[in-house]
């Protein structure tokens, strides 16, 4: 029987940790810098709050929801452990870390698995990119998937491609955040009130990303679709392009991703 175990809890960690939960066949053992965070979460979850080196010691797979600049640091701190065990699955979640610098952090037995979640996992609407490591199986994969699948999309993707991944997947949420917000306040300047503003502006967003999905139609056509000649949403579309929204939006997920690639030095 698979023990899973999560070390930091901090947003991801808590919804993985949430996530594993529901699988009643495997027990969950939680842990985090905070103890009595773990304690807390653990009681919602019916999980086992306990230390770093007992998730070590115990689980058999384990997702590390640390900082990238604080992964070494708690790998050596359970080198001895780590040395002595079986053949374990070590996840990591930190951005910009490489799969090759993860593996030389460990003993070579051990299998890994890189991977970046993003918020909207917590209302099982996420995306999940993720990449194996030379010694991880395809019994591994199929683990992986199995645990985390309920919780949004689920994509395997060539390393290379996970720093890109992360800017698009894992920081667009706050983007789409700012435009949402940005709706909702032009909403407020035309006489809206807040809520039905936000409102308004929450379900276009949301039926529109439905339409890409459901339709599998470009967002071109989709849009050319809205845009009537002469209309009022054509003379939007000209503003947004006269004000570099299309190069903003480019331009942000850029410099996301060299930042992510930044971390993992």
């Amino acid at each position: 029987m698979k023990t899973i175990g999560i070390i930091g809890l901090g947003n991801m960690g808590s919804v993985i940790a949430t996530i594993a939960a529901k699988y009643e066949t495997y027990p969950v053992l939680l842990a985090n810098r905070t103890h009595e965070k773990a304690v807390k979460l653990a009681e919602i979850l019916e999980a086992k709050a306990v230390t770093n080196r007992e998730v070590f010691e115990q689980a058999n797979v384990i997702f590390l929801g640390v900082k990238p600049n604080q992964i070494q640091a708690l790998l050596e701190e359970n080198k001895n452990i780590l040395e002595r065990r079986e053949s374990i699955l070590l996840i990591s979640m930190a951005a910009g870390v490489t799969l090759e610098q993860l593996q030389s952090m460990t003993d070579i037995r051990h299998r890994w698995i890189r991977m970046m979640p993003n918020t909207p996992l917590e209302v099982a609407e996420g995306v999940i990119s993720f990449s194996l490591g030379e010694k991880a199986s395809l019994q591994d994969k199929e683990v992986f998937v199995s645990l985390l699948q309920s919780a949004g999309t689920v994509v395997e993707l060539p390393e290379a491609q996970i720093d890109a991944a992360t800017a698009l997947a894992g920081c667009g949420p706050a983007f789409v955040y700012i435009f949402i917000e940005a709706l909702a306040e032009a909403g407020v300047s035309m006489g809206l009130s807040r809520e039905v503003a936000l409102q308004l502006a929450t379900q276009t967003v949301k039926g529109s990303a439905s339409m890409v999905g459901e339709t599998k139609e470009h967002p071109a056509i989709l849009k050319e679709k809205v845009c009537s000649p002469g209309g009022s949403t054509i003379a939007g579309v000209i503003s947004l392009e006269q004000t570099g929204f299309r190069s903003s939006v480019i331009e942000a997920t850029r410099r996301a991703k060299e930042r992510t690639e930044e971390l993992g030095q």
